[in-house]
């Protein structure tokens, strides 16, 4: 009998964070497969009305480019990745959970002149007003993860995402995958917004644990923890 393959990772992010994230799972020894289901647009928006804000949301790293600069501004962020960002780009951040349900404690008591810059669809409305400034726009599966589904190697799908989750089940339902499905999503919302999604038989074996924190090491704590078997530290 020959011994079971070992499980491969389909990274479905949009190319930069992919890349970014197979770095960051780079000492668990798993083979990766970079295959982005949307890309990241900007979108044409009043860029006065974000350079006069009082103060920033910022929910996503993909608005910061479009904050502009700082000038010293607060800028509440979701993240680590996000908070990072914005420091950078001369912001002083407070930093939320990695999460926008987290987030909504720091929103309390914020004074008029706050904006939420946002992507065309996010995970949660938020008591601020909005302005988007980027669409997350859908991307076939590109034939390489198709063939990869179609194989008996368990494949790992991290889901960075609602939408990412979404987007993740219905292409590879499309697929009809003969492949082993572990599943790490971000946050519970994202493993709700897989089955929402999902349109295909149930695969023959599927794995899933949702991450003790809604970030990148999270998901590679459930990486870590679904080749070994084990359930991931914080979970439940």
């Amino acid at each position: 009998m020959q011994p079971p393959l070992p499980p491969v990772v389909l990274i479905t992010r949009p190319a930069p964070a992919a890349r970014r994230f197979a770095d960051q799972i780079a000492d668990l020894g798993l083979a990766t497969v970079i295959a982005p289901l949307m890309r990241i647009v900007p979108v044409p928006h009043d860029s006065a009305a974000v350079a006069a804000a009082e103060g920033l949301i910022l929910t996503s790293e993909n608005a910061v480019p479009h904050a502009g600069p700082g000038r010293g501004r607060p800028a509440i962020c979701v993240g680590p990745r996000t908070a990072e960002l914005a420091r950078a780009a001369g912001f002083a951040v407070t930093q939320g959970p990695g999460d926008a349900a987290g987030m909504m404690p720091l929103l309390t008591g914020l004074g008029p002149g706050w904006v939420h810059l946002r992507g065309v669809r996010v995970a949660a409305e938020l008591p601020v007003p909005g302005i988007v400034v980027y669409d997350q726009q859908a991307l076939p599966l590109p034939e390489e993860a198709a063939a990869l589904l179609k194989r008996p190697a368990p494949v790992i799908l991290p889901l960075f995402s609602p939408r990412a989750a979404a987007l993740a089940a219905a292409a590879v339902a499309a697929v009809g995958p003969a492949a082993p499905l572990w599943l790490a999503p971000i946050s519970a919302a994202a493993d709700a917004a897989w089955d929402r999604a999902w349109t295909g038989p149930a695969p023959a074996t599927l794995r899933r644990a949702v991450a003790p924190s809604p970030d990148a090491p999270g998901i590679r704590c459930v990486i870590r923890a679904l080749t070994r078997g084990t359930e991931p530290p914080g979970a439940g």
